[in-house]
């Protein structure tokens, strides 16, 4: 018997943490000191990619029209706007928390279960929080950056945040595993179809798609998590570490100082 996409996960994290003290896997980058098993691991994710990912991501695309495309991405959009409705609370976020209530609250309503995106025509803006974000928030630091199997870019503890998130999301919660698995599945092409055209991009333009990809990533990520004020090269005592994925004034568990944001001169 198979085991389920959740296990398997969890099975992946497992792995990489053990992984992570292999000293004969350190990479010449300090946040990607496992970077030759990730490297490995991206490779494995390209060729699934080419062999099956990419093509039903094309395939959908053609046989759906926009607007239906369009209104299944607002449908999910919708749910996470769910969990970020939680993660905000979580981070004391009341203004973001109100905002994405308001969204899940007229989009499910008016937009018909949120295949209609009323809530941005209303400009009520969305803000994204996962519990990767929410961890960072209450000081638990990034750890290496890792490449999941199937799921690309992540770190340590963004790898955790996942498991909670897909665990927690609303489509998990149904009792029918067909229903669940049919919607898993059309969420996932979905999400490749609408990054054909950026991953064809990123594959064109980089001379070494992987270190590109990696550091795009940290740094959606930290700005994520600074809500698009990241600190400053200069904020941190040594440049030549990679930034503290954690955000500021907050309690870090790890005890890793996070200094506050310089002032900028008159």
């Amino acid at each position: 018997m198979m085991l389920g996409w959740r296990c398997r996960l969890g099975l992946s994290i497992a792995a990489l943490l053990l992984l992570q003290g292999c000293a004969s896997l350190k990479g010449p980058d300090p946040s990607d000191p496992l970077e030759p098993l990730n490297r490995k691991v991206t490779a494995f994710n390209d060729v699934a990619d080419d062999m099956v990912l990419r093509p039903v991501a094309i395939l959908y695309g053609q046989a759906l029209p926009t607007v239906v495309r369009k209104g299944i991405s607002n449908f999910f959009s919708n749910q996470s706007d769910v969990m970020s409705f939680f993660n905000s609370l979580a981070q004391l976020k009341l203004e973001a928390a109100a905002k994405n209530a308001m969204r899940v609250g007229i989009n499910t309503t008016l937009g018909i279960g949120g295949i209609i995106d009323w809530a941005s025509e209303f400009s009520i803006d969305k803000h994204k929080e996962d519990f990767g974000q929410t961890m960072a928030f209450w000081g638990v630091s990034s750890g290496p950056y890792v490449v999941l199997p199937f799921f690309g870019p992540s770190t340590i503890r963004d790898s955790f945040g996942l498991y909670v998130d897909n665990k927690t999301d609303v489509n998990q919660q149904l009792r029918d595993t067909a229903a669940k698995n049919t919607l898993t599945l059309l969420r996932l092409t979905d999400k490749r179809e609408r990054y054909l055209s950026l991953s064809d991009a990123v594959k064109q333009a980089s001379l070494d798609p992987y270190t590109f990809t990696r550091d795009a990533f940290l740094q959606k990520r930290l700005n994520d998590i600074y809500d698009g004020n990241p600190p400053m090269l200069d904020d941190f005592e040594d440049p030549d570490q990679p930034a503290p994925m954690v955000a500021p004034n907050q309690p870090n568990v790890t005890g890793i100082k996070v200094p506050p944001k310089k002032a900028s001169s008159p």
